[in-house]
């Protein structure tokens, strides 16, 4: 995570005695990851976060396989995952494999009757279409276009967004999405020539106390289940908190390209990192200024990587008709490259205006029946002139 954080009150010392004004005592709670031995945060509630009321009956989302093995280039029209009002029914889930799921989702409603809680994965929500707010125990933190927001596994939370247009690529990673480690010192802090640092960060802020009783609907993941819970008091009771698990955001808008004289590798374009695969933010950025550099990539091949892009906007420089939205995949073992035509129309460019996201998976994806239902067959075929 980025750095120490606090919002609110707490005792001086932790495990010790904090007590409301009527004397009665706050609930401590530690929320931490990989049993104590990683990041974590003491949260102080009004009322201990143990009191259920009731249970539902769980029910599956566990996305529906189209296919597992598959040595063909792929491409999806994200944007024809249609429109649902409910925020969790609206996710698709489109590749996936025992490390991630990549989603797609376009909710038209805010989350009202209930909260949700993944209790198995990191998500990473990105904001392509739609603005709000992510309100959690933590605090708040708003988004818009272009934002990546963190929510570390077993946080729960409700997004509240401001209209009816919204488009999210989400990542659930079943391993810690973190900072790349090559850009971290020893002491945790991005150095110099990560790009982006600490001040592009954004932590919750707004702490609001909700010390109410009631009836408090909570959808919990695990495992490809959603198991229904009923609490009886408000899970956004914190009286305050600290540490160093908690939501945060990134625009990618604020990632600073790396250039050079001749064509950079991907890797300079990496954002996050976890096990068994990597996020990268292609930008807007000036192009290679040695006087014979070929702007565009190189074919190159995916001998152990699946490579899957999420096309947000501006003009590809690589590839041939492109729609906002789309998603390409290149599985590991062929090699891939420019379309025809693409270098010799990028000789002497100066910049390019794409914003992309790029997922590298070290084991292979699976192609689900959402995906299925908007891919187009036809894209292997697209590098023959």
């Amino acid at each position: 995570m980025p750095n120490y954080h606090r919002l609110g009150q707490m005792p001086a010392k932790r495990h010790t005695q904090f007590r409301k004004p009527d004397g009665a005592l706050y609930a401590e709670e530690l929320v931490s990851t990989h049993g104590f031995s990683s990041v974590y945060s003491l949260i102080y509630h009004c009322h201990p976060p143990t009191m259920i009321k009731e249970m539902g009956e769980p029910y599956s989302v566990q996305p529906e396989l189209a296919f597992q093995r598959s040595l063909k280039h792929q491409s999806f029209e994200g944007f024809h995952i249609a429109p649902s009002d409910d925020f969790l029914e609206s996710r698709k889930a489109v590749l996936v494999n025992n490390d991630l799921h990549i989603s797609l989702a376009a909710p038209r409603k805010s989350m009202t009757s209930y909260f949700y809680k993944n209790a198995d994965a990191d998500e990473l929500l990105f904001i392509h279409e739609g603005s709000g707010t992510l309100k959690t125990i933590y605090g708040s933190l708003t988004f818009g276009y272009g934002d990546y927001i963190l929510v570390p596994r077993g946080t729960i939370y409700q997004i509240e967004f401001n209209d009816d247009k919204n488009r999210l690529l989400i990542v659930e990673s079943f391993s810690a999405i973190e900072t790349p480690q090559r850009y971290r010192n020893n002491y945790g802090q991005l150095e110099e020539h990560s790009p982006y640092c600490e001040r592009d960060i954004r932590r919750p802020e707004q702490l609001e106390t909700f010390d109410q009783h009631g009836d408090f609907k909570i959808l919990i993941k695990k495992e490809g289940m959603i198991y229904p819970y009923v609490y009886a008091t408000h899970p956004f009771d914190a009286i305050g908190w600290d540490g160093y698990l908690y939501p945060w955001a990134l625009s990618i808008h604020d990632f600073e390209p790396l250039t050079g004289r001749v064509h950079l590798p991907p890797p300079v374009h990496q954002t996050f990192e976890a096990a068994n695969y990597v996020i990268c933010s292609f930008v807007p950025r000036l192009y290679d200024y040695h006087p014979l550099s070929i702007p565009v990539p190189y074919n190159h091949s995916n001998i152990d990587s699946d490579e899957v892009l999420y096309y947000v906007d501006g003009d590809f420089m690589s590839r041939k008709k492109v729609t906002r939205g789309m998603i390409t995949l290149h599985p590991g073992g062929i090699p891939h490259g420019p379309h025809p035509g693409t270098v010799e129309r990028s000789l002497g460019q100066k910049e390019t205006k794409e914003l992309a996201v790029m997922i590298d998976t070290f084991r292979p994806l699976w192609v689900t029946k959402a995906g299925l239902s908007i891919m187009s067959d036809d894209y292997y075929k697209s590098w023959v002139e």
